[in-house]
């Protein structure tokens, strides 16, 4: 079949595009300079590409603000400009309305209901790789090229070549089907290289500044962003042993490990600082306690999707990464009646539910699944309750 023969040709390497002309890509171009990037190598290894920007926003007539926020009529312009300079056909999709209820509403459900959710998963997940691969697939489009960071090697996601911009684990939502439709040309390049190859192809997104946090939350204020949603709901901090020691004004303010902005009346006895370690929404009660008491041996994760192997029969020897920026660490993976259960050789600290563990084999990437509850390693602590 055709889409066969497609997934056939961009397994081979759709991350070094070069040596694979001939086919209709849809180059999602957000007005930075790695889409802008991705899109010019995808002309120069001889595909049709067409770009495309994605109109998220509910409020185009944002600007950013240095370096956040995202989707505004500045990154259109800069996106359509990019084209120009390239020379492919430019389009924007009004994506809004899917944005705001697959990521946003979904962001701020998550965090109402305790757990703390990675927005940029699920938009790629939902958006890139679900609504704009379906539309680009039916209009007769073979891949979608993004300017994310990995490689797809033999149709398995892997790590970038570069560590630092290493995007595969907010990509390991993926199936395999949607990645034997999508290019990661940049996936073998340092960012710095990145920059100049674009500098010297005249893009003048050259120099222009990478977005970071939540791409939504442009002011970066996103305990603000959820009271604004969710109303005050005021509550008490408890310590491990369920004394009192301050109010807040909802759970949705806090994560599993944060420190700061706690605004807790009574100091810890032994004088040492207190981290965030459960959640509980019902109630409203978030326990605070020492930064050991953070420390987790295992792992339950729900909806798991294995995008480089078969969901495995027997434990699995492997990595496992617990956030964006978080360090792989040893373990072994199994499941049980459809979760998967995770068991780390080492403890590791400060693991939030909603947040996405994915399996790696070295740089090969496994499977992911959304992190639903943990169990502390300290043999005096009880297993933190279950995402609700």
């Amino acid at each position: 079949m055709i889409m066969e023969k497609v997934s056939d040709q961009l397994a081979g390497g759709a991350d070094r595009v070069g040596g694979m002309g001939g086919l209709r890509v849809l180059a999602a171009m957000s007005g930075g300079v790695d889409s802008a990037t991705a899109a010019a190598r995808a002309v120069d290894a001889g595909h049709e590409v067409t770009g495309v920007h994605l109109a998220l926003s509910e409020n185009p007539s944002s600007y950013r603000t240095g370096a956040r926020g995202c989707c505004t009529l500045e990154d259109a312009r800069d996106a359509r400009r990019a084209a120009d300079v390239i020379g492919i056909p430019f389009y924007v999709w009004d994506m809004a309305e899917r944005f705001r209820q697959d990521v946003v509403d979904d962001f701020v459900a998550e965090y109402a209901a305790g757990r703390t959710p990675n927005p940029c998963l699920r938009c790629n997940e939902k958006i890139k790789f679900a609504a704009v691969l379906d539309r680009a697939l039916a209009l007769g489009f073979d891949a979608v090229c993004t300017g994310h960071y990995a490689r797809i090697t033999d149709g398995v996601l892997q790590r970038a070549a570069d560590p630092g911009k290493d995007q595969s684990y907010v990509l390991a939502v993926l199936t395999s089907a949607q990645l034997g439709h999508a290019m990661f040309p940049l996936g073998d390049t340092p960012k710095d290289r990145v920059r100049a190859e674009a500098a010297s192809r005249g893009l003048a997104v050259a120099e222009k500044p990478d977005s970071h946090d939540v791409c939504f939350v442009a002011d970066g204020d996103t305990r603000g962003f959820l009271a604004r949603r969710l109303g005050d709901a005021p509550g008490t901090i408890v310590d491990s042993g369920g004394v009192v020691v301050g109010e807040h004004d909802g759970t949705f303010g806090f994560t599993v490990g944060q420190r700061r902005g706690m605004r807790l009346g009574k100091p810890a006895a032994d004088g040492r600082p207190r981290y965030v370690l459960d959640i509980e929404p019902v109630t409203r009660t978030v326990t605070v306690g020492p930064a050991e008491e953070l420390d987790v041996a295992e792992i339950m994760a729900e909806r798991p999707v294995w995008t480089g192997c078969a969901p495995p029969d027997e434990p699995r020897r492997c990595l496992v990464q617990l956030s964006a920026h978080g360090n792989p660490i040893d373990c072994t993976a199994h499941l049980d009646d459809g979760t998967l259960i995770i068991r780390l050789d080492h403890p590791a600290r400060g693991v939030a539910k909603g947040q996405a563990a994915v399996l790696y084999d070295n740089d090969a990437v496994l499977g992911s699944a959304t992190i639903a509850a943990t169990s502390a390693a300290a043999l005096n602590r009880a297993p933190l309750s279950p995402a609700r």
